[in-house]
């Protein structure tokens, strides 16, 4: 089954790296799909394309920097052409959920300075609301966690703080912080109210609510076929 689904990322990925053009800037996403899109640009343009990047996290900047592509730090006036990302769920509204990978600060600070921001995920992605099939993240500062926990238990939301392979310690974020996975109590049909309502507790630094920023989301399909979705008008394609 992983297998299969590691198919569907990559030719959720390939379809979407046809949209990068020779010269771009872009802001590369954290994650197993981000990392197939990584290995799908170098594919695509071997000696570059005179392509420059900033990458999401340190994973993703390394990867980026072994396989050849021009990956620098964000500069005080960047603007992205396209961010490509995965994504932990999907909504009908292109809501999404995200920061599986511990990186859901950069991921979202970096779409917001992007012109378009692509998604790629597989199958199993696509959701009726978000929360049902991933935990909602949120990044918090480390000092603060017990206080926010707290405030969540009294919102009736149960929270988990993350913990780093080998489950001994706390996930570090490459900002320094922590991350907390909520399980609300009840159905997340305004993800752009939850996400608000999460931001204004003190020590909340980002959620992993991203509401109204992804315009296309390629998702790879069983049949090998790749379904592109556009905010409004859905469209298939063949791989």
């Amino acid at each position: 089954m992983a297998e299969d689904l590691d198919s569907e990322k990559l030719l959720a990925a390939t379809a979407a790296v046809r949209h990068v053009k020779s010269g771009m800037r872009l802001a590369l996403g954290t994650g197993s799909t981000a990392a197939f899109a990584v290995r799908a640009l170098v594919q695509r343009f071997p000696d570059g394309g005179g392509i420059t990047a900033v990458a999401s996290s340190m994973l993703t900047e390394r990867l980026a920097r072994e396989l050849g592509l021009n990956v620098g730090p964000l500069l005080p006036s960047d603007r992205f052409d396209l961010m490509i990302d995965g994504a932990d769920e999907v909504a009908p509204t292109l809501d999404l959920t995200k920061g599986g990978g511990g990186a859901l600060f950069r991921e979202k600070f970096l779409a917001r300075l992007s012109r378009e921001l692509l998604i790629l995920v597989d199958h199993t992605k696509l959701v009726p609301t978000l929360g049902t099939r991933s935990a909602i993240p949120i990044e918090v500062v480390p000092f603060a966690r017990g206080v926010i926990v707290e405030q969540l238990r009294e919102r009736r939301v149960a929270s988990a703080v993350r913990v780093a392979p080998g489950g001994e310690h706390p996930f570090v974020t490459d900002n320094g912080n922590e991350i907390l996975d909520l399980r609300p109590s009840w159905p997340v049909t305004d993800p752009s109210g939850l996400d608000q309502e999460l931001r204004a507790i003190p020590g909340v630094v980002e959620t992993g609510l991203f509401c109204g920023l992804a315009h296309r989301v390629f998702v790879g399909l069983p049949d090998g076929t790749v379904q592109e979705i556009l905010p409004s008008h859905p469209s298939r394609a063949g791989s």
